[in-house]
Order: structure tokens, then C-alpha cells, then sequence
């Protein structure tokens, strides 16, 4: 079997898509398929994709282009010339959510992370509720599969695009090796609770703001995360460190150190950051939506994302339950795998060309 996987979203700073795509290619790897990594992508952007990629077996395919957005959105458009004139013959051509390029043959194949840009526009920029929704419209009408992250997921492809059940499967997300338990800690001079998120409404991280400031204690928060849009929060408050965008291996370090992960999210797709603090031995506050339900499992503290009083008490629980949530969550993870991520997608392409 042979994969020409769509790596766009890896050209800019990776968030939960890009992480996705990384735990994706890593275990398809691991199983044993062809894959060819592919995207027109700028040169700032071949750095980023080479950067995710490294360590990954997989054949690579860039096209360097100046406005390679623009290049992905008008080959979506255009309908040619068919991807195999680029990549060769394959099984599988699997596209993101930044374009859907021309196919001969094979399966077609996408991702859906989240219904977010039809669910809440008001908490999704512009320029994504566009993009996004004309991937929507295409792929109801030509993709054999669609690859969810969630069941949550699924069942709002199936009651919001009207997908037909036997078009939907789910691919679980996993952390990636990086995060375990055991390794260097941060030091950010005080006990600290640690959120990760890309700074954006749905994130929540102004009502996470005023449950911190709750909290009593020398307890500081250390938000990582690169500025995203809409308004921003604000950061500079005293026990507020702000760090920004960091690498996996910092985060990792960020993690092991936390006295706690705090994730307010309003509304995530699956919530792979979850995985990763649970992966690195930290006790997890999450929101109750129900979005979140399968990464937290059993083995997260959970609270209403609109109460700052009810996130404040979580965060003290799940300090008090650190020797209990711990090895809990770490039972949790260990069923989130790069391996049944790869076997899991591998069986829906099997499932999808069977019906061809």
C-alpha cells in the first residue's frame, strides 16, 4: 500500500494538527506502509516541514513555491492536474484541511479534526471558517473516507456534513515519544500550573486567568503557546509566565516540572495536549465539554470551562489527588499508541478500497 499523505498544515508552527499528522505518518510507519509525504509549500515552510519530520521514514515531495497557499488553493480549485502527475502512482491519496488536490484513482481520504468552523464560527478567524468550509463541501460529495481524531468527532460528521456512517472511521491521536515521565524537569523558580494552547477564544484562557488568580498559594501559571487571534489575554499579571512557543523537548520539560496541566478549553476536536501531560506524569485538570471525554478518560479532574470558581477548585482537587491521578493517567495514555493510530488508519483504507 502505498500513502500520498497531504503535510500542509506542517509548514507552519505545529499545534494539534500538525501533531496529529506527525503521530499519524509515525505510526503508519511503524506498520509497515509506503508513505510520500507531500505539500507546495515557501521555503520558511520546507524548514518546518523537514523539522516535523525528522526521524520519520517517509519519502518527501515538497514543492517550493513563493505563495504556496495560494498554489494549494487554486490546484484545489482548478481540479488539475491529478495529483499522480506529481507523485506517481498511489493507494491512498489522504488530503488536510488547507486542500483538496485532483486524483485519477485510488482512495480518497481526509481528516476532520473538528467541526469547530460550522459549530462556532464567532470562535474560529475568517480566513479558517473559509478555508475550511469549502474543504466540507468538496470532500461530502468525493471522499471514500473520512478519518475522525474522536467518536465525538464522528458523530458530528455524520449530523452535520451528513456523512454516511460507512464512509466514517476513527484514528485516535497518540502523545509523541518525547513525553514521558521519567527526564529533566523545569525549574521556573516556583510551583507552577502549566496550560498549553494556542491563544484564541476557544481556548479559554481568560476564565483560566481569574480561576488561577483563586487559587491561593504561591502556585504561579505558565501559559505556552504561540499569539493566535481575536483578542488577546492578558498576561501580564503578577504569577503569570508568559513563555510563548516552545519546542517538544522543552514542553516535555515544562510538563515533568508542572505541579499540575490545567486545559479550559471550550471545545476541542480530541485534546491531545491531555495525552502529553498525562503521558508526563502530571496531574490534568480538563474542561467537562464532552469534546474532551476521551482523552481525559477517568483520569483527569474535571470543570465547567465558564466557572473560574469551579476551574479554581479542580486545580486544588487535583493537587491534593497528585498520587492518585498519576499513575491513572499514565494507564489512561499508554492506549493512546503512534502504532494503533497507524493500524487504525491502514484498516480504513483497506475498508474504503474494498467499497471502490
Amino acid at each position: 500500500m502505498r500513502i500520498a499523505f497531504d503535510v500542509s498544515p506542517l509548514s507552519h508552527q505545529r499545534s494539534g494538527v500538525g501533531n496529529y499528522i506527525v503521530g499519524a505518518l509515525r505510526g503508519l510507519v511503524e506498520v509497515g506502509v509506503d508513505v510520500v509525504a507531500f505539500a507546495p509549500v515557501s521555503p520558511g515552510g520546507r524548514r518546518n516541514v523537514d523539522e516535523a519530520l525528522d526521524g520519520i521514514d517517509v519519502e518527501r515531495r515538497l514543492q517550493v513555491l513563493p505563495l504556496a497557499h495560494a498554489w494549494r488553493t487554486a490546484w484545489s480549485k482548478a481540479r488539475r492536474p491529478a495529483a499522480e502527475r506529481w507523485l506517481g502512482s498511489f493507494d491512498v491519496l489522504h488530503f488536510s484541511d488547507w486542500m483538496y488536490p485532483p486524483q485519477h484513482g485510488g482512495v480518497r481520504a481526509t481528516t476532520v479534526h473538528d467541526l469547530v468552523p460550522l459549530r462556532f464560527p464567532e470562535w474560529t478567524h475568517g480566513r479558517t471558517v473559509r478555508m475550511h468550509g469549502a474543504k466540507y463541501r468538496h470532500a461530502a460529495g468525493t471522499a471514500h473516507l473520512f478519518v475522525c481524531n474522536s467518536e465525538f468527532t464522528a458523530r458530528d460528521v455524520r449530523e452535520l456534513l451528513h456523512v454516511e456512517p460507512e464512509r466514517i472511521r476513527v484514528a485516535h491521536p497518540a502523545a509523541a515519544p518525547v513525553f514521558v515521565a521519567d527526564g529533566e524537569r523545569a525549574n521556573l523558580g516556583r510551583p507552577y500550573a502549566l496550560t498549553v494552547a494556542t491563544l484564541e477564544p476557544r481556548k479559554n484562557l481568560d476564565t483560566l486567568l481569574a480561576a488561577h488568580a483563586l487559587v491561593a498559594g504561591d502556585l504561579a501559571l505558565a501559559v505556552v503557546g504561540a499569539e493566535g487571534w481575536g483578542r488577546q489575554p492578558r498576561l501580564d499579571r503578577p504569577g503569570v509566565i508568559r513563555l510563548g512557543y516552545v519546542d517538544d523537548d522543552e514542553l516535555a520539560r515544562l510538563y515533568r516540572g508542572a505541579a499540575v496541566f490545567v486545559f479550559p478549553s471550550r471545545f476541542e476536536g480530541f485534546g491531545i495536549p491531555v495525552l502529553e501531560a498525562m503521558a508526563s506524569g502530571v496531574p490534568v485538570v480538563a474542561s467537562a465539554h464532552a469534546s474532551l471525554d476521551e482523552a481525559c478518560g477517568n483520569a483527569a479532574v474535571r470543570a465547567d470551562p465558564e466557572s473560574a470558581e469551579a476551574i479554581a477548585a479542580a486545580i486544588r482537587e487535583a493537587l491534593a489527588r497528585r498520587d492518585e491521578l498519576v499513575p491513572r493517567g499514565l494507564a489512561h495514555v499508554s492506549r493512546f499508541t503512534s502504532r494503533a493510530t497507524g493500524e487504525a488508519l491502514v484498516a480504513a483504507y483497506e475498508q474504503a478500497a474494498a467499497r471502490l
